[in-house]
C-alpha cells in the first residue's frame, strides 16, 4: 500500500534529523552542545510551574478558541501594540506550528503560493506542504544583513497564484530585525495586490541595543488584510512546545472563524496565570540571552 504523497512533498526537519547523531555521540561519551533547536535553558518561572499543579479535580475540556478571560487579557495586551483587537479576534492554538498551519489552511487554497523571505524557519516548508501550498522563496543576503530585498524583487516573484507573504520578525534563523520602512513597503505591496500578510512575531521581545521589532499591527493600512501574530511562549518561558499556547490574531474575522472550525477542543486552564506573570520573566530572559 502506498502512503500519502504529502510524505514525499514534506521536507524532513533538519533539526530532528541531527538528533540521532547527537544521541550516538553522547553514548560514546562525547560532550554535545545543542545549537540545533530553540530549547532555552532558562528556568521556567516558579509561578508558572505552580499554576500547572493548581488545577481542578476534574479537568474539563476548554472552549475551542481558548478561555474567554485569557483572550480578553490578550486582546488588551495586543491593543497596546496595534489597534482594535477584540477577544473574538484571538484564537488560542496548541503551539506555534498549529497556529501557522491553521492560518495557511484558512487563508489559502490548494495550489496557492506564499512568498517567504529566505533563509526561513525550515518547518515553514512542511506547514505549507500540509496545507497544499507552494512556497516561493524570496532571497535575502548576508551582505544586506538579511533585510528584506527591494519591492521590485517581490514583484518579480508575483504570479496569479500568489495569495500571501509570510515572514518572521525578528527573523528566524537570521536574527534580522526589519525596519519600519521595510515593513511599510511590504504592507503597501500586499495592499496593492490583495495579499494576506502572515507575520510570525514569536521573538518580538528579543531585540537588543537600539533595535526594536516593529509589529505589523502598528500599520494603519494593514487592517485591510489579515494580520496573524504567532506570539509563541515556548521560547520565552522554557515550556514544552507541545503545551505552548499561541495567540493567533487576525483583523479579518472570517479567518478566525475558519480556524475555529479546524480547532480541536483542548485544555487551557493555566494560561491566564502564565500571562499575568510573564513581563518580569521576559525581561530576565532578555538579559540572560545577551
Amino acid at each position: 500500500m502506498e502512503i500519502s504523497s504529502r510524505n514525499i512533498e514534506m521536507q524532513e526537519s533538519p533539526i530532528r534529523k541531527l538528533a540521532p547523531y547527537a544521541d550516538n555521540a553522547k553514548k560514546e561519551g562525547v560532550k554535545v552542545y545543542h545549537l540545533n533547536i530553540g530549547q532555552p535553558d532558562i528556568k521556567t518561572p516558579d509561578s508558572m510551574r505552580k499554576a500547572y499543579t493548581e488545577v481542578p479535580e476534574v479537568i474539563a475540556y476548554g472552549p475551542s478558541n481558548g478561555l474567554l478571560e485569557y483572550r480578553e487579557k490578550l486582546a488588551a495586551y495586543y491593543s497596546g501594540i496595534g489597534k482594535g483587537i477584540e477577544p473574538d479576534n484571538v484564537f488560542i492554538t496548541t503551539g506555534g506550528s498549529e497556529a501557522i498551519i491553521f492560518t495557511l489552511m484558512s487563508a489559502l487554497s490548494t495550489g496557492d503560493e506564499v512568498m517567504i523571505p529566505e533563509p526561513f524557519y525550515t518547518n515553514y516548508n512542511g506547514f505549507a506542504a500540509m496545507a497544499g501550498v507552494s512556497v516561493v522563496p524570496v532571497t535575502t543576503t548576508i551582505e544586506d544583513g538579511f533585510h528584506l530585498p527591494s519591492i521590485e524583487i517581490f514583484e518579480e516573484k508575483l504570479t496569479d497564484k500568489t495569495k500571501a507573504i509570510m515572514f518572521s520578525n525578528p527573523g528566524n534563523p537570521t536574527g534580522a530585525v526589519f525596519s519600519r520602512e521595510e515593513l511599510e513597503g511590504l504592507v503597501a505591496f500586499a495592499k496593492k495586490h490583495d495579499l494576506y500578510l502572515i507575520s510570525d512575531e514569536a521573538y518580538r521581545e528579543f531585540t537588543y541595543g537600539e533595535r526594536t521589532a516593529v509589529s505589523i499591527m502598528e500599520f494603519e493600512d494593514a487592517t485591510f488584510t489579515t494580520l496573524i501574530l504567532s506570539g509563541g511562549k515556548s521560547s520565552r518561558f522554557g515550556e514544552d512546545k507541545a503545551f505552548a499556547q499561541i495567540e493567533n490574531v487576525s483583523f479579518l474575522q472570517k479567518i478566525v472563524d475558519t480556524a475555529f472550525e479546524m480547532g480541536k477542543i483542548f485544555i487551557s486552564v493555566n494560561s491566564l496565570e502564565k500571562k499575568r506573570k510573564c513581563k518580569d520573566h521576559l525581561k530576565r530572559s532578555e538579559i540572560e540571552y545577551i
